[in-house]
């Protein structure tokens, strides 16, 4: 099976850190050489502590379950010979208590707006089904039950 992986880098650069007031912004690596800047989220920590042009973890979570949702729509509308000429999503993640009390998103909506090129009959009802279908080959939607694990280490600086 394949393994997805990133490498999430912050650093002090020579802040206080026990006032709580360090920057929160750190970047992600990818393996095919993107770098995204990250922050925590302005409505968790504000400015200046936070960068608000940077991708936050809960946009980051809503960001990936919309981009496979899409993914997994383009692939089947195409093998049933529909071509789209574009898909537009409005996704949001909603964040409340859980029934235990923690805090999460409990909630993403997506909204998909759909260009269909001129071809082949659609109606409400087939888009539904292949969205519906969608929904059900996404990995991450599927995954956003799955088990975090934390296997850390430390080592103090020289």
């Amino acid at each position: 099976m394949p393994s997805y992986g990133c490498i999430v880098e912050w650093s002090r650069r020579g802040e206080a850190f026990t006032d709580l007031k360090y920057s929160r912004a750190h970047q992600w690596r990818f393996d095919g050489g993107a770098v995204v800047p990250g922050s925590s989220s302005p409505h968790s920590v504000r400015a200046p502590w936070s960068d608000a042009a940077a991708v936050d973890p809960e946009e980051a979570l809503v960001a990936a379950v919309s981009s496979c949702h899409m993914l997994w729509f383009l692939s089947l509308a195409a093998e049933q010979g529909y071509v789209v000429d574009s898909y537009v999503d409005a996704a949001e993640g909603r964040m409340a208590k859980f029934a235990d009390g923690r805090m999460g998103i409990t909630e993403i909506v997506l909204r998909p707006r759909v260009l269909l090129a001129p071809g082949k009959p659609a109606d409400a009802a087939a888009m539904d089904a292949l969205h519906h279908a969608a929904h059900e080959r996404c990995f991450i939607a599927n995954s956003v039950r799955s088990e975090v694990r934390v296997e850390g280490s430390f080592a103090f600086a020289a």
